[in-house]
Order: structure tokens, then C-alpha cells, then sequence
């Protein structure tokens, strides 16, 4: 039953990102270009968790509401903009983490 799981949950990953890859496509196509420049950089990074390219993608969909570009949103460094997001995701993850052995080491 593990490998079934796990094969479910990969699956399951695969919708996902494809889910939202076509989201992304359905932006305009400066955004989108801007999008996978930023997906680029962030994956050469070493950023491991995809989730935050949703993120990028909503704040994208909201400027597009606002009449906003991609400069706008992304100020005049585009690579400082994807820095932030990537510390602020690195220590989100990194307090769920530190939370987790907490809680684990409370339990003993």
C-alpha cells in the first residue's frame, strides 16, 4: 500500500503542476515570459518548492486586475523581487521545520 500511496501522491504533484503551469499560460504574454524568467532563476537557485510559483502567479493575476505590468510589480530588480520571495519561502519552510522537531522532541 506505500507504493500505491506514493504513486498517488506523485500523481497527484504531476496535476498539480500542471494545473498550474497552465494557469501561467493563460496570462498575458508579457507577464508570462516574465513568469518563466523568474521560474528560471528561482529553479538555478536551488528553490525546491514549486507551491511558490502559484504565488507569483496570483500576484501577477491581481496586477493584470490593477492595470499593473510586470516592471511595476517587479521594480526596476526583478532579481532582488524573486531573492525576497525565495528568503521569505526558505523561512517559512524552515520554521515548519523547526516547529516540527519541537513538537517532536515535546512528545518524549
Amino acid at each position: 500500500k506505500m507504493i500505491l500511496e506514493k504513486i498517488s501522491d506523485v500523481l497527484k504533484e504531476k496535476r498539480e503542476w500542471q494545473a498550474m503551469e497552465n494557469r501561467a499560460k493563460n496570462l498575458p504574454k508579457d507577464f508570462y515570459q516574465a513568469y518563466k524568467a523568474i521560474q528560471k532563476y528561482m529553479f538555478n537557485m536551488g528553490e525546491t518548492d514549486w507551491h511558490i510559483f502559484t504565488d507569483i502567479i496570483e500576484l501577477f493575476e491581481l496586477a493584470i486586475i490593477d492595470g499593473r505590468t510586470p516592471a511595476e510589480v517587479l521594480g526596476e530588480d526583478s532579481s532582488a523581487f524573486a531573492d525576497e520571495l525565495l528568503s521569505e519561502n526558505k523561512q517559512d519552510w524552515r520554521e515548519k521545520y523547526r516547529q516540527e522537531l519541537n513538537d517532536y522532541f515535546a512528545q518524549k
